[in-house]
């Protein structure tokens, strides 16, 4: 069980690093090249720089660093996903993306409906609050999608879109004022990035764990 999580999570970190490497973060250094000129009172960055800025003032360590992370987090999540598969074995691959489209919704898509992905110099409300935030709206989800999805009873699967709407009817805490430093383009493109690259690290790592997981772990 924990080499299919492994294998899931290295797969899936790997692609989350590319699709940032190459898309997500070029748009951060955009944003800090508006938050230096911010504070340095000088012109911003010619925001057409892209990739280029990102090679020349990132380089590996910075790469090495996201990678890791990615490693560690795919791995977590691979061994919280293998858990649920001993629990309620996957027919096949198609069975184990349904389960990343889970993880992808409670862990990234609900708590990002309310607190979206912030660029540098974005306006935002107090840290401790976000974070009690997006860790009530990621647990009230999760158990909200289980309950609808995997139980029988009336009542339970009532309960269970209770919790998936709650948060949102409390509500995310936000700033005063919203935006940020860098343009609405521009961060419009950093939400649809982030989104489509946490959706392909779910759906690898889902369907990858679903698949290794068959391989490896005989049904007893």
């Amino acid at each position: 069980m924990t080499f299919s999580a492994v294998l899931a999570g290295i797969s899936a970190a790997f692609l989350l690093t590319l699709a940032q490497a190459f898309w997500v973060t070029p748009l951060i250094l955009q944003a800090e090249s508006y938050e230096e000129a911010a504070v340095s009172g000088a012109p911003a960055e010619n925001p057409v720089v892209g990739l280029d800025a990102w090679r020349l003032e990132t380089g590996w360590p910075r790469l090495l660093a996201t990678a890791a992370g990615n490693g560690l987090l795919g791995i977590g999540y691979g061994l919280m996903l293998t858990g649920l598969y001993a629990w309620r074995r996957p027919k096949g691959m198609a069975q184990g993306l349904a389960w990343g489209l889970g993880g992808f919704v409670a862990f990234f898509a609900a708590p990002g409906s309310g607190l979206p992905p912030e660029l540098p110099g974005d306006y935002a409300a107090e840290l401790g609050a976000r974070q009690a935030w997006w860790l009530a709206t990621a647990l009230c989800t999760a158990a909200g999608l289980g309950l609808v999805c995997l139980q029988e009873h009336r009542p339970l699967r009532i309960l269970g879109g209770l919790l998936l709407v709650l948060p949102h009817l409390v509500g995310a805490p936000h700033p005063p004022l919203s935006g940020g430093l860098a343009p609405e383009t521009l961060r419009t493109q950093f939400r649809l990035a982030t989104l489509l690259s946490n959706a392909l690290f779910w759906g690898v790592l889902g369907g990858v764990a679903a698949a290794a997981f068959r391989r490896f772990c005989p049904a007893d």
